[in-house]
């Protein structure tokens, strides 16, 4: 638990630093993420131990990674997720509060396979699906918006 605080007070900071190498290493940074929506409509969320709220699954684009590549990755890491079928893109976002070079693409994901719940670890504490309209306390503002640019119509943002 100790550990974990003093990851979360330092994950500002180490962000910072690893953005500042990125400028320097990398054109631009590629993320991707993921709205898993089970049969019952409800999506799976995680909680990093890093960083706090829940979130949708996913992370950065590897170099000599394809998107869908690094989705498949992510999901199988984060939630034990396996891909069925192609996903949906639903948009690519400029995500200026990590860093002025970070774009994130959001795909669908309605045909999966998950043999066995994620068990937690030292990334991932929390996961679970939940009803769009009973997401947990502490869902993340961008998580928030693109469940409601999916599920309720809201028009797309450019902008994660």
């Amino acid at each position: 638990m100790r550990l974990q605080r003093l990851r979360r007070a330092l994950e500002p900071l180490i962000r910072r630093l690893l953005h500042f190498y990125w400028r320097f290493s990398r054109g631009a940074t590629l993320g991707v993420r993921a709205m898993v929506i089970d049969g019952a409509g409800r999506i799976f969320l995680i909680k990093h131990s890093y960083v706090e709220g829940w979130h949708l699954p996913g992370g950065g684009v590897e170099t000599g990674e394809t998107f869908l590549g690094a989705l498949a990755r992510e999901l199988a890491e984060e939630g034990n997720i396996v891909l069925a079928a192609p996903p949906a893109l639903h948009g690519i976002f400029f995500n200026r509060r990590t860093s002025r070079r970070d774009h994130v693409a959001l795909y669908i994901v309605r045909e999966f396979r998950q043999d066995a719940p994620p068990v937690p670890n030292h990334e991932i504490v929390e996961h679970g699906f939940f009803a769009p309209g009973a997401l947990p306390d502490g869902t993340s503002r961008a998580t928030r918006a693109r469940v409601a640019e999916v599920l309720e119509g809201v028009a797309v943002s450019e902008v994660w």
